[in-house]
């Protein structure tokens, strides 16, 4: 008696190239698209158009991989989900309208010019950030989920996607340097781990791996600002 092939629903060179595609379009899009249209600035400058921009990005995302998404439950319909959906809206509403309000601001001069918007962060940053972040939660979701149906060991799936998620952030040398890049590249390699962990492991991962990987660009607004502080 031979035992039955399982067939993967999905084919994963297929989705791999799907989600490269759709995060190299959107940061091409960003960086070159948005500035000849005059969005110049970024976050900080132009929110709402930004936001509009990586919602519509978002919404590509959940059509491309809908046949993916649609078997994982992303978020139980039940009290263990409201409650830290809830408690993470208000620590976000806490720390964009009261907390960072309240860091000291930062006269940059050479040579500690700023590589990022980031580190110049007003409270207006985080709403297309927020939405940033969704679409990324959303690429990585399908990526874990495509591993996972092509029977990958989950020790497997973390190191693949440490290796495609980290080496992303490889992009960032275009806005902020190599030095920037280099960290945050490094600092994504070790979150992937940490996300692929609570994605496919922790009953509404999801919702803890997005708030997360809110807060940590949180966190590295305050450490910078009070390291830099005037």
């Amino acid at each position: 008696m031979t035992e039955e092939k399982v067939i993967p629903k999905t084919n994963l060179i297929g989705v791999i190239l799907q989600i490269a595609s759709v995060w190299v379009l959107s940061d091409i899009g960003y960086y070159i698209f948005l500035p000849a249209l005059g969005f110049n600035g970024g976050y900080n400058v132009h929110p709402v158009q930004i936001t509009i921009y990586y919602l519509i990005w978002t919404i590509i995302a959940i059509f491309a991989f809908k046949d993916i998404l649609k078997d994982k439950v992303v978020l139980e319909k039940r009290l263990g989900t409201y409650i830290p959906l809830v408690v993470g809206n208000i620590f976000i509403v806490i720390y964009v309208f009261y907390i960072l309000p309240l860091l000291p601001t930062i006269t940059w001069t050479p040579p500690w010019m700023p590589p990022s918007e980031l580190l110049n962060a007003t409270t207006w940053y985080f709403l297309p950030k927020s939405i940033e972040i969704f679409l990324q939660q959303i690429l990585l979701l399908a990526l874990v989920i495509s591993f996972l149906d092509n029977q990958y060991k989950f020790k497997t799936t973390a190191i693949w996607c440490a290796l495609l998620f980290g080496g992303s952030h490889l992009l960032l040398v275009f806005s902020g340097g190599f030095m920037y890049a280099t960290v945050f590249t490094i600092i994504a390699v070790v979150a992937s781990f940490i996300f692929t962990y609570l994605l496919l492991e922790v009953r509404n991962g999801f919702l803890y791996s997005y708030f997360l990987h809110w807060i940590f660009y949180a966190f590295v607004v305050v450490v910078t600002k009070l390291i830099f502080k005037v």
